[in-house]
């Protein structure tokens, strides 16, 4: 299609997704969100977690891969993520990242899993109003396919820490968010032969996702990009400024 080697389109990629990283890095910050939500998603690199050979069980990046994001209500801005294991110590330093990019005190909205309890605390101290969005299941039913959840039959929120407005206590855009990296990335749908190979290639892969996303990609509501809400940007980024990224040194 392109003319050239893939192994020289592979490695294009993943010089403009590193570009893509630092330059979110660097200039999501002091940001004006207020409203949180944060979630995760699962993926796999090399393969499937039960196919992981018995040398490599147990070694981030071969097997189950999670990456931890979140988004702005208002602005829809995706301010940081974080691809790594799931568990308590990955959501710590996911939310200390979100922490250190806000500029006003916010309001977080998570699930259930109870990681983010001791990380929340640990990222923010008292310093947030947060609050837990509980999901209840019914149970599975004859005929569900493999990858179907159960039916979830009710949801209440239930304040955490501070003083959170329960009426915006939702996890709805990020689980929306969910889907269009699904959408977006083959390797992140449940049955697919596009699995990245090396978790360096996926964290590159997400980081030149989240800057299509958030500076070249018009939301269909806001009619302008996440970044031009949330004043980080005063025009709709092009491809090519993407690409450019690698010989700007991402200032």
């Amino acid at each position: 299609m392109t003319g050239a080697a893939i192994n020289t389109v592979v490695k294009l990629l993943c010089d403009v997704g590193k570009a893509c990283a630092d330059y979110q890095d660097k200039h999501m910050r002091n940001l004006p969100c207020r409203k949180l939500q944060c979630d995760e998603i699962w993926s796999f690199c090399y393969a499937k977690e039960k196919n992981v050979p018995a040398d490599k069980r147990g070694t981030f990046g071969f097997g189950d891969v999670w990456t931890w994001t979140a988004i702005d209500a208002e602005t829809k801005l995706v301010p940081c993520w974080l691809v790594g294991p799931h568990h308590a110590e990955a959501a710590l330093e996911f939310l200390k990242d979100v922490a250190d990019r806000m500029a006003d005190r916010v309001q977080l909205t998570t699930d259930g899993n109870r990681a983010y309890l001791e990380a929340v605390s640990g990222a923010f101290g008292g310093g947030i109003d947060y609050a837990m969005l509980i999901k209840i299941y019914g149970p599975a039913t004859i005929g569900d396919v493999r990858y179907s959840q159960p039916r979830c039959i009710r949801t209440f929120p239930k304040a955490i820490t501070g003083n959170p407005d329960l009426k915006h206590a939702s996890t709805s855009f990020v689980e929306r968010q969910n889907l269009t990296m699904r959408m977006s990335m083959r390797r992140f749908t449940r049955l697919t032969n596009g699995f990245s190979k090396k978790v360096e290639n996926l964290a590159c892969a997400v980081a030149l996702h989240f800057m299509h996303y958030n500076f070249c990609r018009i939301h269909q509501s806001l009619r302008v990009t996440p970044a031009m809400q949330a004043g980080l940007s005063d025009h709709v980024w092009t491809i090519e400024e993407m690409v450019a990224l690698i010989d700007a040194g991402s200032n």
